[in-house]
């Protein structure tokens, strides 16, 4: 019989709840391990290709609340100095997209928190097709202060970095680019998506940044069949 793992027990536990929560237990220290390993092996990447452009985004600055001034910003202008870092989601609101993605605002809603932390170690962009103004306006519907949103409207930047389809069909994808002597180079892709599942998996590229699907999780009904997150819940409900 395997010994306990640890001497802590919750209030009306049984022996045989205890013998199943170590036998999870054993599999979530192989999952932490096989999670720094996976690290480790992200970090030790050589590095990718050289950007091909210096591509020029419509810009709307970091604080969508306080400002209603245009500019363009190139891809080397998200480098603060110092911080030689920078990832950029591809965030599915095209033109054509009557509506963004419900996912992808589920996933910025929590990284919008967490960008004054992001930012005192990389720098962080999100990138939708659509016209600043327009994800503009939804963002200031949503309440986000912190994003700092562009549009590559003008650019190729999501066909180049699998951010849409050649159809134009809007991709979720994060990617990492890393400036070394002055190059600008990319680095890491969330390329999950672009393997085939199995059977009743989710395809998890994004999980790592999207708190929803990670305290879902640890819960007993998990994560649903069928539910997804909506863009608005209405007297408890959810709408689409």
């Amino acid at each position: 019989m395997n010994e306990p793992l640890h001497a802590v027990r919750f209030p009306g536990e049984s022996p045989a709840y205890r013998t199943a929560r170590d036998r999870l237990l054993r599999a979530e220290i192989e999952l932490r391990r096989q999670v720094e390993a996976t690290a480790a092996l992200r970090r030790a990447l050589p590095l990718g290709g050289e950007a091909p452009v210096d591509y020029h985004f419509d810009d709307e600055g970091d604080t969508p609340f306080d400002t209603d001034i245009e500019r363009q910003l190139r891809l080397s202008d998200l480098f603060e100095e110092g911080k030689d870092t920078l990832a950029i989601y591809s965030f599915m609101y095209g033109p054509a997209m009557a509506q963004p993605c419900p996912s992808c605002s589920s996933i910025l809603d929590a990284l919008d928190g967490e960008m004054p932390h992001l930012r005192q170690r990389i720098n962080v962009a999100v990138v939708a097709k659509s016209p600043i103004q327009r994800i503009r306006h939804f963002a200031r519907e949503r309440g986000w202060r912190q994003l700092h949103l562009l549009s590559s409207a003008h650019n190729t930047y999501n066909a180049d970095y699998h951010g849409e389809s050649a159809d134009g069909r809007q991709i979720p994808a994060l990617n990492v680019f890393v400036r070394r002597n002055g190059q600008i180079h990319h680095t890491w892709c969330s390329e999950l998506m672009f393997v085939a599942t199995e059977a009743g998996q989710d395809p998890r590229h994004v999980d790592a940044i999207w708190p929803l699907w990670n305290l879902l999780d640890c819960t007993p009904g998990g994560r649903g069949a069928d539910w997804r997150p909506s863009l608005r819940y209405d007297a408890g409900h959810a709408s689409s």
